[in-house]
């Protein structure tokens, strides 16, 4: 960052490069990350997510078992990410249907032995972010009408129900974030309509503080 203070610090504070800043391009990391020990790893098991997007539970369980204790990732081929109705990919984004599509889903009340609420698993996360600090949260400019007009009107806020720490409300209508509650799962800027949601790395490496792990 260039400058002295909050004002110069373009990305920290507003996501935004400034091209006026110099920059590296890092390719080391990526070169050193291919010879390691975690590259392997990753490549065992590269099959296993699609196999379940492609053949369900039974299929993922026979291919996963096979590829993980057998074949130990030395397929010759690796599952393609199926293509959506426009010819690109098919995210996850582009997976959720609209609500009319569905009747709402009434959960039984936590019983507090097997299943909590919300706030309970929360706070045993230990999740914590600075108050003060900006949020790592950041809806993108090219579709920041998406939230209100898309994500409430067509799916019925998908993200204020899937978000595991209740990040995500809306109040009167209007989208509210409550980035310090965030437990780093990153499902929002994946799952969100039109990914509408560009996660960054919060302030001071703020965030769950899981102790058994």
């Amino acid at each position: 960052t260039s400058g002295e203070g909050a004002e110069g610090k373009t990305v920290a504070s507003k996501g935004e490069i400034d091209a006026s800043e110099p920059s590296l391009e890092v390719t080391k990391y990526a070169e050193s990350m291919e010879k390691s020990w975690v590259y392997d790893e990753l490549k065992e098991v590269r099959n296993c997510h699609e196999a379940f997007s492609k053949w369900g539970v039974g299929g993922g369980l026979i291919y996963t078992g096979i590829a993980a204790h057998i074949s130990k990732g030395k397929e010759p081929w690796t599952l393609p990410t199926p293509a959506g109705s426009d010819g690109g990919l098919k995210t996850d984004s582009k997976a959720t249907k609209p609500a009319k599509e569905f009747q709402p889903i009434k959960y039984p009340a936590p019983d507090g032995i097997l299943t909590f609420d919300l706030l309970t698993n929360l706070q045993r996360s230990g999740t914590y972010h600075e108050d003060d600090q900006p949020s790592h949260l950041r809806i993108k400019p090219d579709v920041a009408s998406v939230p209100e007009s898309i994500s409430l009107q067509v799916y019925a806020a998908p993200e204020s129900r899937f978000c595991p720490a209740g990040v995500y409300e809306y109040v009167d209508e209007k989208l509210v974030i409550n980035a310090q509650n965030c437990i780093h799962c990153k499902c929002c800027s994946i799952k969100m309509p039109h990914e509408y949601i560009n996660w960054t790395v919060p302030e001071g490496g703020g965030g769950p503080q899981y102790q058994v792990m």
